[in-house]
């Protein structure tokens, strides 16, 4: 069985387009990672900073009890 110079052209052809589809999909991939990893840790600093609002809140609900004590002594 013998090629002919076009059915090894058109083989290149198909292996050069596969190589740059797969490029450019393997790029937008990367792209959509990196942008996951942005809105995964702006998940978990909000998280934290939930939990901080909660501990500030009672700290506060904690000091206007500890006031209202001490307006009630004097």
């Amino acid at each position: 069985m013998e090629f002919s110079i076009q059915f090894w052209i058109q083989i290149i052809i198909y292996a050069v387009s596969f190589g740059c589809v797969y490029g450019n999909f393997s790029t937008r991939l990367k792209y959509l990672e990196k942008k996951m990893d942005k809105h995964n840790q702006l998940q978990d600093r909000m998280v934290a900073v939930e939990a901080s609002a909660k501990q500030a809140d009672r700290r506060l609900d904690e000091l206007r009890e500890e006031i209202r004590d001490e307006e009630e002594r004097r």
